[in-house]
Parts: C-alpha cells; structure tokens; sequence
C-alpha cells in the first residue's frame, strides 16, 4: 500500500508540472521561443445588461477571420473578469452564457504598444425565452475553487431529495459521516460545522445530532474550507464545513414545496417561500418530519484474567427518531441602494421516542459452549429539544466596489430533555429466569444553553485588486446539565453515587483579525493574522471541582495562488488552528443505556493545536475539471477516546483524553467530467496517512493509519426530462489507537422525472441499496479483546415530490467544464 501511495503523490507533482509545462510549450515554433511572436493580453469584464451584476464563468473565444479556427479564450472570475493570452491578428470574440443572447465582438482593438487588448466592460442581454427551450441537467455546475474554500451546490443531487443534512455532507467531496452521524473532513473528526457561516441551533447542543432533523430541501450549498483564512474562527483542526441555508431575493412570490415518503419510516414536508416588494424582501423556509431510523449490532469480548478467559457476546437492536419542526422566517429591508437589514428567526422543535435492547451473555473459556448467564437490558428514552435562534445583520456598501461594512448579532436559546427507564432481567443459560430479582433503573437528564454572539467585518479596496479586512468577534456561551440516574431499592428510588451530576460549562471567546491581499498579474496572495482570548470555565457542582482555564493564542494564515496557462491554477496554503473540547467531551456525564460499555466526558482536556500545510492544484477543460491537493497537517495534544476494561467486572469506560501528537499527510484528487450529452461522472478519493502518538496515555494508544475513502457518481439522462443515478462508496480499513476500523462501502441508487408542465420533479432513491453500510472495528487492550459491528441506520426507500411555484427549473450551462451538480456562492455572513 505504502508503495501506491508515493507513487500516487509522485504523479500528482508531475501532473502539477507536467501541464503548466506542456502548456507553454504548445504554439512554439520548431528550435524552441527564440524568433516567436510576441503574445498579447485580452481582457474584459462581462456583465448583465439589466442588473450590473457579474457573470461568472461566461466563455470568452477568440477565432480568426481567415478560416474561423478557435485562436484562443477564456472564462470569468466570480467578479465576470477574464484574461488570457493570444498573438494578435485579425480576430473577432465570441462571447456566450447560458440564457443569455450571444454576442459577437467584430474586430479586436490590440494595442501594439501596450501588447493588450481591453475589451471594457461587455453588457450581455438575457434571453428568456431560450431558457424556456433549452434542455439541460448541469444546474449550476461546478466546484468552485477560491483562495480559501471549495464550494459546492447540492441542491441537484438527485440521492439527497428526501434526506437531511447528514445525508448531503456525507455525499459532499472531502467529507464523510460515519454510521453515528459523526462529521469528518479528509479522515479527520476535528472539523467545525456551521449553519449560514455561524453556530446554529440546527445542529444541536454539545453534538451534531441535529443534522439528521435539517431536511435537505431547505438547504442551498456547501462550502468547504480546509484551511480557513483569518476571517473565519480558529476552531476546527481539520477545517470548516459551511451549510447554506435557501434564502431568495426574486420580485413577486415565489417558492418550492417537496412531499417525502419512505420506507423505514420517513415522512416529511418542506416549504420555501420568497416575496419581494420594492424595498422589501420577506423569506420562509418550514419543514417537518417524521422517522424512525432501526438499527443493530454486535460485539465480543474477550477478557484475560489469569489462566482464565471471560468472554461477553452482546446483541443490540434499536429504534430511533420521532417527529421534528424547524421554522426560518425573515425579512430583509433595503434602506437605500447601498444597505441593507436583516432580521431573521429559528425556532425548531423536536420530540423523539426511542427504544434500545442489548442482550448479554457470558462465558467462560469456551464460546459458544459454556454459557454461564443470560442477561436483558431496555432503554426507553423520551427526548424533547427546544431550539431558538434570532439574528440581525446590518450590511452597508459603498461607491467604491468591494468597500463593504458588515455587523452580526445572534441569540441562541436551545433546551433538551431526556428521560429513560431501563429495566434489566436475568436468565439461566436454558433459559429459565435467574435468581437475581429484576433491575430497574431511570435517569433524566435536563441540558439548557444561550450563546450571544456579535462580530463586525470591514473590507477596503485600495486598489484594482488589493483589499485589506479587519474584523471582531465576541461569543458568550453557557451550558448547564442536570443528570440524575436512580435505581428502585427497598421500595424506593435511591440515587447512584458517580453517574449524578450537576455540570455548568462557561465558554467566552473574544477575537480581532486583519487580513491584507493582492494580485499581480496571474499571482494573488492573502495573509492574515487572528488574535483570540478563550476563558473557559467548567464546574461539578456536587464535588465543587472548579476548572478555569484562560489561554490566549495567534493564529496566522497564508493563501497563495498562480494561474497558469490553458485554465490551471496552483495554490498554496497554511492556517494554524484549534480545537477546544466539546461539552460532551468535559462532561463527566454517562451514557447508561449499555451498562458495560460506558461514555464518559473528562473535565481535565487541554485544547489541541494543529499547524496546516496544503498545495493545490485544479484543471478546466470544456467538459471536465480535475483538482488535487496535498496537505500536511501537525498537531499537539490531540484528543481521542480511549478505552479502559475493569478487569474484575469486565466492564469499559470509554472516555477522551489528550495525546501526545498526530502527523496527518494525504493526498486528495477530485474530477468531474461529461464525456457524453446524456452521461456525467465525478468522484474524489482521499489517500491519507496519520501517526498517533499516544504514549503519553499508555494502553497501546499510538497508531500508524494508511488508509484512503472515496466515492464516484454516474448520471445519466436516458429520456427527455428522466435522470438515473448511480453512486458507489468506498472507506478502506484504518488503524486506530488501540485497534483497527475495517472497511465500509455501500451503493446509492436514484431516479427522477419531471412532471407537471416541468414544475414538478418527482425522485425514487435508495440510500445504501445492498444494506452493507456497517462500521465493524477491533480493538486491543493490554488483558481485553473486542470485536464488533454496528449498523446506525438500515436501507432507506424514499419517493420524494418537488414542486416549482413561479420559478424555472435551475439550469447550467451546457457540460461547462463538466463541473459537479454544485456550485458557487459566497458565504451567508
């Protein structure tokens, strides 16, 4: 394996070279440069002709008047600018984008002193009725590269319709979502999720639980930021993931409706409406849902004491999930041509019932011959969670463009209830009850948390193309949990001592940052600085355990960029960043329902630090596009649960601690191609190494991990207005602190037509089609062996309705470099 991954990481630097190379060589003259025409500049700037607004990615082809052969061209920067190189001639420009009239620019005025020739600002004349009558699947295609961040549209992706929010990030290129809903970016858990470009009561309290309750229609895009620029907070080791809620600004009413059924249960409902009058813009976005998501698994362990063996085989089945709202209401008001507020309000409600069962049985020496005891475990959890959010921003501009002032002020309220009655029944190995009476347990716990936050931008052009931003944040965060867990004894209910707890977590974080950038000809650069002052306070009120700890870090950032000929662009990066522990991961809290494999937080966690290294490099051609990076990141105090077995009772706490370091290299290589009309592919994979080192913790917590995930995507356009499409995923086994993860691949299926007059698009999709989608591990103690496999989330059948009110179909442009059913976009601040 070793010896594919250098020589996959040596091909890659000599694509990276051998293009840029191959593409200067192309138009030389036999003996070499020497004697060759001088080349010229050609550029402009393309916009709409009604609004102003720039058009990114309009093509720009120069072709000769002698034969009418292409000569040259280009496409526009998110700004509508273009430039590119030619030799000068009789030459006229052909500009063209979708649903738009297409342009030609007679003669090119070349300026043989100046070697250039400035097209000026060109108008283009939108063309409706060729939108109604063009016939294309693409719908605003592409990933979009910036200095600083990925973005992809995923509104189109015909496997998400029905979904939530998990289901898309896990189908998003870089990022995965294991079978407990937990986020990684390239392999790497320490990645900061955020919702319109901040923290959302959407996601949940101290986890990500809440991305299964977001349904996928209310959301526009994905940004993906592996190395964020000083703008952005410094958490999220691994980097930043950005989900863009759908928000329009179109005149008049209009809005979508989607209507999901599926099998297990899946209900749900979504609505996005937008109505904009003269100055003022109202927005709504409601969905509910209703599902239960089975599941199952299994684990054996062997415990070492002495000449004898131990030996648990568990069984778990469960069923979770329950009905959930989320309402966004909001409006933006236009005070002038150059500001603008807004206000917008959250509020989503859930209330989930879920049961899970877990059968033990124990052995000695031998498995399966000498069962000794049976034993049966029940959860039935109630979970109730309140959210509430409300913002306001203020945005103003000015005459010179780009000059731009930005303040946010957010309020988030969220509250969640759990209660649980746990019974345990005891069996002889034939099955006739035991002689220990029945256990009965219950545990209620009650978690409330306000977070205030403001921040204020501002960004000033001092030249064409050189800005400098500076900007502050402050966040105020408080967390309590009450847990309480009880055990029925002589008639009455008795609290047990080490799993009730009072926990008050109290977080403040104040931030400034400046960023400075420019372009020189084809080479752009971004530098910046983020100072932060994190206080963060923890306390057990039972135990009057205080941990107050206030540290104060830099963190500075650099993007570099060139662009080379025929369409290639390298850059470079570096970010330093952090990643403070999760609530969760201080709170000494206990997960009960599974008594002998227990979770538990660890107030003691430091923060980790990690230093980030990346090169990139992407290619466009007219119907494909091909991206690869390879990043570096170096970290301290990395923290990773670790697994702890009693070896007098045979039971494992599970809990998280800081380990010494982690070296993680890897390389990334994305594509998209449209080799035919009818049929589009793209796909990414991720080699990786990470080296652990653990030695700090013991228990055999180092690992060496070589491992690699990826994915690929066919669709297909059989007939008019009918989509198929198929896609395959892949997670290649992976060492771990104390064990081994094994491999996980499963396949996704979809269909979809468009009915009623072309407003209406009806998907059939079926998520993990073989039902293979099972995380299976291994996991080596000092004296205890374990082996399992857990199943978060069976196969899924899900019919799904969308329904268009006074709007069209979003179409891109013809296989325009064979981009992704995603695209562009800034991000919502």
């Amino acid at each position: 394996m070793k010896k594919y991954f250098t020589l996959l990481l040596l091909m890659s630097t000599l694509l990276m070279s051998g293009t840029s190379l191959l593409a200067q060589q192309r138009g030389q003259r036999p003996g070499g440069p020497r004697g060759a025409m001088p080349k010229f500049k050609v550029e402009g700037r393309i916009v709409d002709e009604a609004t102003g607004n720039p058009l990114e990615y309009a093509t720009v082809t120069l072709f000769s008047y002698k034969d009418s052969s292409m000569v040259a061209g280009g496409i526009t920067d998110m700004n509508g600018k273009f430039s590119f190189e030619t030799r000068p001639g009789r030459l006229y420009a052909k500009i063209e984008f979708l649903s738009y009239t297409t342009l030609i620019i007679d003669r090119i005025p070349f300026d043989r002193e100046l070697r250039k020739a400035d097209l000026g600002i060109v108008k283009l004349q939108s063309d409706a009725a060729m939108l109604d009558e063009v016939e294309v699947r693409a719908e605003k295609s592409q990933m979009q590269m910036t200095l600083d961040k990925k973005v992809f549209n995923v509104g189109k992706d015909l496997a998400n319709r029905g979904g939530t929010a998990e289901d898309i990030l896990d189908n998003v290129p870089s990022v995965a979502v294991d079978l407990e809903g937990n986020v990684s970016l390239r392999g790497s858990n320490d990645v900061r999720v955020l919702v319109n470009g901040k923290p959302s009561g959407l996601i949940g309290v101290g986890d990500l639980n809440g991305l299964r309750q977001i349904p996928s229609n209310l959301i526009e895009r994905v940004e993906v930021i592996t190395n964020p620029s000083a703008r952005y907070e410094a958490e999220g080791m691994s980097g930043i993931i950005n989900i863009v809620l759908r928000k329009d600004k179109k005149s008049g009413l209009n809005g979508s409706f989607d209507i999901t059924a599926g099998y297990p249960e899946n209900f749900g409902a979504a609505v996005n409406m937008n109505y904009r009058r003269k100055d003022i813009n109202f927005f709504a976005n409601y969905g509910v849902s209703y599902r239960k998501r089975p599941g199952e698994g299994f684990n054996y362990q062997e415990l070492y004491r002495g000449d004898t063996t131990y030996i648990l085989d568990q069984d778990r089945t469960f069923e979770r999930g329950g009905l959930s709202n989320s309402v966004r209401l909001g409006m933006d008001y236009f005070l002038g041509e150059k500001t603008t507020l807004t206000g917008a309000f959250l509020y989503k409600v859930s209330d989930e019932d879920n049961f899970n069962t877990v059968t033990y049985r124990d052995y000695i020496n031998s498995f399966p011959d000498n069962l000794q005891s049976v034993t049966y475990r029940t959860d039935d959890e109630k979970e109730d969670e309140d959210n509430l959010e409300y913002s306001l921003q203020y945005k103003r501009t000015f005459s010179r463009k780009g000059q731009e002032l930005t303040a946010d002020f957010q309020f988030q309220e969220n509250t969640e209830v759990e209660s649980s009655d746990f019974t345990e029944t005891y069996f002889f190995p034939n099955g006739e009850p035991g002689l220990r009476e029945d256990l009965e347990q219950r545990s209620a716990n009650s978690e409330g948390e306000k977070r205030t936050r403001f921040q204020i931008d501002y960004v000033h052009p001092f030249s064409k193309d050189g800005q400098f931003e500076i900007g502050s944040l402050i966040s105020i965060r408080d967390i309590k949990n009450d847990y309480l867990v009880e055990e029925w004894a002589d008639n009455r209910w008795v609290s047990l001592e080490g799993f009730s707890n009072n926990f008050v977590y109290d977080e403040d974080i104040y931030a400034a940052y400046f960023m400075l950038g420019n372009k020189y000809g084809k080479f752009s650069y971004q530098a910046g600085l983020r100072g932060e002052l994190s206080n963060v306070r923890t306390e057990l009120l039972q135990t009057n355990e205080v941990n107050d700890r206030t540290y104060f870090n830099f963190f500075p950032t650099v993007h570099l960029s060139y662009e080379l000929p025929n369409q290639h662009n390298v850059q470079i990066s570096y970010s330093r960043r952090l990643r403070r522990p999760r609530f969760w991961y201080l709170n000494p809290f206990v997960t009960f329902s599974d008594a002998r494999n227990v979770f538990a937080g660890n107030p003691n966690l430091d923060p980790s630090f990690t230093d980030s290294y990346e090169l990139s490099h992407i290619k466009y051609w007219d119907k494909a596009s091909f991206s690869s990076s390879i990043y570096y990141r170096y970290s301290t105090g990395v923290i990773r649960r670790i697994r702890d077995t009693d070896l007098e009772t045979g039971n494992a706490t599970i809990i998280p601690k800081n380990l010494a370091t982690e070296d993680s290299y890897g390389l990334e290589l994305t594509f998209s191609a449209s080799p035919k009309k009818w049929l589009r592919l793209n796909g990414d994979v991720n080699f990786f190494r990470s080296i652990i080192n653990g030695d700090n913790v013991g228990n055999n917590s180092s690992a060496d991990a070589l491992s690699m995930l990826g994915r690929i995507t066919s669709r297909m356009t059989f007939w008019k207005k009918t989509d198929v499409q198929i896609r395959a995923n892949y997670r290649a086994p992976r060492e771990t602190p104390q064990g081994r993860n094994k491999a996980i691949y499963h396949m996704d299926f979809a269909a979809s037509k468009d009915i009623l007059k072309g407003n209406g698009t009806l998907t059939f999709s079926i998520n993990d089609v073989f039902n293979s989608r099972r995380r299976r591990y291994i996991t080596i103690e000092d004296s205890a062996r374990n082996e399992g496999e857990f199943q978060w989330r069976a196969r899924q059948f899900t019919l799904a309705l969308n329904y268009r009110l006074n709007q069209k179909k979003k179409r891109g442009r013809r296989g325009g470099r064979g981009g992704y059913d995603g695209g562009g976009g800034e991000m919502g601040f």
